[in-house]
């Protein structure tokens, strides 16, 4: 995301759309009641005549809406922000509805009454650049190639080998760490990439660290063990200690440390709540130190027309001076705040429920 303007005593901020993860944050920041202005393409109605009859025309104009509903699609890579015009060129009257298709290279403006603290964190965020990170999970067989995002991970590739098998005649002749090293080589060109965690169960990567003679790859790469070659070792690896270092920046990493945080004090019956309720509970006693909230729980609350209530206690938990962090339902431990309901926090103090 690209920063044009930031005026936060008018709480106005401009920003350019440039990658597909802009979407996710932006359908996170923007709420109801918001302001959104920039250009856009609307179908004009021409005057009705007899010889034309009623014709219409599309047209780049410029307005301004009060923001009514927020609709993202990741699949889709598509963000619709829906609302009624507020300001717009003569011939398009107030009132109307309208839907900005925000999409890359999309300029808007976003104009708040105030901004949240988390708001302004999650924009920092995607404006700055952060260090793009490979995972490759990997046995003598098969390997599985992902790239981490700033919500989740993209699996890039599974790569199965062509290994000898027991009792088989024929001989392998190729090199499945070779291949490995060489789809590492690749993804590193391909996206730029800063870190490489490269990760298998037992000694299998001493076999294709003797296969690797490039230094400048050999030097992105940090080692760690997995319990298995498969999807969900993605996940492990991600939550382990020996990668903390590597991950501190990555947004996915940081949101599972804080879970299996919350989970682990849940376990001991200790600095955790969860549910709505017992979370609104402890914020109004301040007991709060982070909220999480899925971001899918946001969007039922929308759906719903009760995001109005998740909203105060969001506000609330910021002026106790709780840090407030959305969770993306789109890896494993937010699959697991959504068991728990979708919102929880870690506290400061022990509480007593009644």
């Amino acid at each position: 995301m690209q920063k044009i303007y930031f005026n936060l005593k008018s709480g106005e901020v401009k920003i350019k759309v440039t990658n597909s993860d802009d979407l996710w944050c932006l359908s996170q920041i923007i709420e109801e009641r918001d302001l959104v202005k920039g250009l856009t393409v609307r179908k004009i109605k021409l005057r009705d005549s007899e010889e034309r009859g009623s014709e219409s025309i599309k047209k780049t104009i410029f307005l301004m809406l009060k923001v009514e509903k927020i609709e993202f699609h990741d699949y889709q890579n598509s963000l619709r922000i829906s609302g009624k015009v507020v300001e717009a060129p003569e011939d398009i009257p107030k009132g109307q509805y309208h839907t900005f298709n925000v999409e890359l290279g999309t300029i808007i403006t976003i104009i708040k009454e105030k901004w949240l603290k988390y708001q302004l964190a999650r924009l920092n965020e995607s404006v700055e650049e952060h260090p793009k990170t490979l995972i490759c999970v990997f046995d003598r067989e098969e390997a599985y190639f992902a790239l981490l995002k700033k919500y989740k991970y993209e699996l890039l590739l599974n790569l199965k080998g062509n290994v000898q098998k027991k009792g088989d005649p024929i001989k392998v002749t190729s090199n499945f760490y070779l291949e490995i090293i060489s789809h590492l080589k690749n993804y590193s060109q391909k996206y730029k990439i800063s870190n490489i965690i490269l990760a298998s169960p037992s000694f299998w990567k001493d076999y294709i660290l003797k296969e690797l003679k490039d230094e400048s790859l050999k030097n992105k790469i940090t080692f760690a063990t997995c319990s298995s070659a498969t999807v969900n070792a993605i996940e492990e690896v991600i939550k382990r200690n020996e990668i903390r270092e590597v991950l501190k920046k990555d947004r996915v990493a940081k949101e599972f440390n804080l879970v299996e945080e919350l989970f682990r004090e849940i376990a001991k019956y200790n600095l955790a709540a969860y549910g709505f309720k017992e979370v609104e509970q402890a914020i109004d006693l301040g007991a709060v130190k982070t909220l999480l909230v899925t971001d899918s729980t946001i969007l039922k609350y929308r759906q719903e027309e009760k995001y109005g209530g998740l909203e105060r206690i969001m506000k609330r938990a910021e002026e106790t001076g709780a840090e407030v962090i959305i969770i993306s339902s789109e890896h494993e431990g937010g699959k697991r705040l959504e068991g728990l309901g979708g919102i929880a926090a870690l506290l400061r103090y022990k509480l007593h429920y009644s």
